[in-house]
């Protein structure tokens, strides 16, 4: 069957939709439609379609669910294979961690890799993070270990640097290692190992992850691979007081007949890194959850999935700036400030800072090799 013809369409124009293009091509072509409109166009074209063909279609799309089954069936084994080199890592995890603890000194080595060229520092450039750069240059030559070292990884780190406020900072001076633990059942967790601190009493704070790799018999067309459907913290045994996630609020009050006044002091909830150790409960029938809860987890499952892919495995090369957030970067390059955009007053621009995912990065999917 030969496709429609595509006429002589512009195709810069097809990327401004507006009330006076309404009726052009472009607006005809299933690519520039919403995704509902899509949909539903799509569906209403096969079924305007001969029988004949529709027939083939729906034999092309049993193959479709074969494929679907054999590749849950290939990510099943994915995980197996992480669970093995897991075992193999955690060697130079361990002693990754000894080195920044500072229980072990290693020997004067030579690096092993070439060094990228990069240009000439513009010392224009970095004099506003002079003054921040004195608190690394004021470490002492016989400190041990290398201080601060997963919170400078953290703050290197857009949607990590989020979590974590100025009051999380002297306990997460503290965290002294994050590693990872597969199990049985499909899933795996994260273990946050703490020195002694005034804050809690527990070493080690867990964050479990459950991910499903099945085709959904109701919507089995949607699978794209295992993805995270529930987590679960753990309890903070903060000390008296020593607790980073409430805050505490007086307010005076005065009693309307008397005249006395009282002072009213009660604790509410405040933004915290180890609000991530207690994430809403994903309820049975999905549909129960509020959307904001939805948001939070969302959030909380793409935290989970870049701490195990990206940040355990390549922590010093975050310290480092080997890696960096650079989308955001190449945003502003391409935008000119001497030009004015034009936009409609309904237009909302994306808002920046927002938890839209690690790292400030395109979503990265569960599917994406850990190790690459």
């Amino acid at each position: 069957m030969d496709a429609p013809p595509e006429g002589n369409v512009d195709t810069e124009s097809c990327n401004e939709v507006d009330e006076e293009k309404s009726g052009s091509d472009c607006q005809s072509m299933p690519a520039y439609m919403s995704s509902v409109l899509r949909r539903q166009y799509l569906q209403e074209m096969v079924k305007a379609l001969p029988a004949p063909i529709q027939n083939r279609i729906v034999f092309l799309k049993n193959l479709q669910l074969e494929h679907l089954k054999i590749e849950a069936e290939f990510f099943e084994e994915v995980y197996k294979l992480e669970q093995k080199y897991q075992l193999k890592y955690q060697p130079l995890f361990d002693k990754r961690k000894e080195i920044v603890e500072g229980t072990v000194d290693p020997p004067t080595e030579k690096p092993n890799w070439k060094e990228p060229e990069h240009p000439t520092d513009n010392e224009a450039d970095i004099e506003p993070f002079l003054e921040s750069l004195k608190t690394f240059k004021s470490i002492p030559q016989d400190a041990k270990g290398i201080p601060g070292f997963w919170l400078t990884v953290f703050r290197n780190t857009a949607i990590l640097s989020e979590m974590v406020q100025p009051h999380d900072e002297p306990v997460m001076r503290k965290l002294s290692d994050i590693s990872i633990k597969y199990v049985d059942g499909h899933s795996y967790t994260l273990e946050f190992h703490f020195d002694k601190n005034e804050y809690f009493t527990n070493s080690v704070l867990t964050k479990q992850y459950v991910l499903k790799s099945t085709v959904d018999p109701d919507d089995p067309f949607a699978f794209e691979g295992p993805e995270i459907y529930k987590c679960t913290g753990c309890n903070i045994n903060w000390e008296k007081k020593m607790n980073l996630t409430v805050k505490t609020i007086r307010k005076k009050q005065k009693h309307k007949e008397r005249g006395a006044v009282r002072t009213i002091v009660k604790q509410v909830p405040t933004d915290s890194f180890f609000n991530f150790f207690n994430p809403p409960e994903v309820p049975t029938d999905k549909e129960e959850i509020d959307d904001e809860s939805q948001q939070i987890l969302a959030t909380d499952f793409e935290i989970g999935h870049f701490l195990r892919a990206r940040i355990i495995p390549k922590a010093v090369l975050y310290f480092t700036g080997d890696i960096v957030d650079d989308e955001d970067d190449e945003d502003e390059e391409e935008y000119d400030e001497n030009e004015e955009d034009e936009y409609d007053e309904d237009d909302v621009p994306p808002a920046k800072g927002q938890n839209k995912g690690p790292g400030g990065n395109k979503k990265q999917s569960p599917n994406d090799c850990p190790n690459q």
